[in-house]
């Protein structure tokens, strides 16, 4: 939770983080509380939470976790005030993917066993379906690839993961 978070704030930005796991929003909360960083954390799942909305809703590999991708995407939405702008990431479901992110990762111990399963991944085409349901048009996916020159960097090679963005068409 408090990945994305703390930079923001670092930023200035009125921050809210939202996670369904307790532990996770503790240990977000702990570390802000220690950086002094005015962050708001909630634990539980987006639906059950009366926190407005906001003019940058993001969402960083999240969605491949999510049985109900489209209520989800509707729950995201529906926090986006007039203008704003979404952000996701999520893996790409690609032979790739399989190979590297869940047979790979998990092999090595990169991530834990059973963390990721292939087949809840989603591709750029169904998330842009599952956004244009919710209202949203969404821009153009560009690849998240890592190179031990460049670290992590947008690309266009999407095989692995991918980032988009989405706003309410005017």
């Amino acid at each position: 939770a408090g990945l994305l978070c703390e930079p923001l704030a670092r930023l200035g930005a009125d921050v809210t983080g939202v996670d369904a796991a307790v532990e996770n929003i503790a240990a977000a909360a702990h570390h802000a509380a220690g950086s002094g960083l005015p962050i708001r954390y909630m634990a539980g799942e987006l639906a059950a939470q009366d926190i407005g909305t906001f003019d940058l809703v993001t969402s960083m590999e999240v969605i491949e976790h999510v049985a109900d991708k489209r209520a989800f995407v509707a729950e995201l939405a529906a926090r986006l005030a007039p203008g704003g702008l979404m952000i996701l990431s999520t893996p790409n479901r690609t032979p790739a993917s399989r190979l590297l992110l869940v047979g790979a990762a998990e092999a090595v111990g990169m991530v834990p066993r059973g963390t990721h399963h292939w087949d809840d991944f989603i591709t750029p085409e169904e998330l842009g379906e599952l956004l244009s349901e919710a209202g949203l048009m969404m821009g153009e996916p560009r690849g998240i690839a890592f190179s031990p020159t460049k670290g992590l960097h947008l690309s266009s090679d999407m095989a692995l993961n991918y980032i988009v963005t989405a706003r309410r068409p005017d």
